[in-house]
């Protein structure tokens, strides 16, 4: 018998989502991840996500502790956040509010 677990790619617009408190989903499998569970992202999307944070989104620092702490960060390709992606993402993250 093979142990499955379940794979779930976190993009750079869940994890801003994550971040910015506006996805009961995504913070529930962040915070209660079991080991059921196998979250994985990029450097890169970890990257734009956090460079997508204003200082007025009252960004916690414990939720990108825990975000360390329980999600596989692969090596991703690299090239420069710009305003229009960072606008980009923020509007997406806004959507599910």
């Amino acid at each position: 018998m093979t142990d499955t677990k379940q794979a779930y790619y976190l993009t750079s617009e869940a994890i801003l989502k994550y971040f910015l408190n506006v996805s009961e989903h995504i913070d529930t499998l962040i915070m209660c991840k079991g080991t059921e569970l196998n979250l994985t992202t990029t450097d890169f999307n970890l990257y734009e996500a956090l460079g997508s944070l204003e200082e007025r989104d009252n960004f916690n620092i414990n939720k990108l502790i825990k975000f360390l702490e329980v999600v596989h960060i692969d090596q991703g390709t690299k090239k420069i956040l710009t305003h229009s992606r960072v606008d980009e993402l923020r509007k997406l993250a806004a959507c599910e509010v």
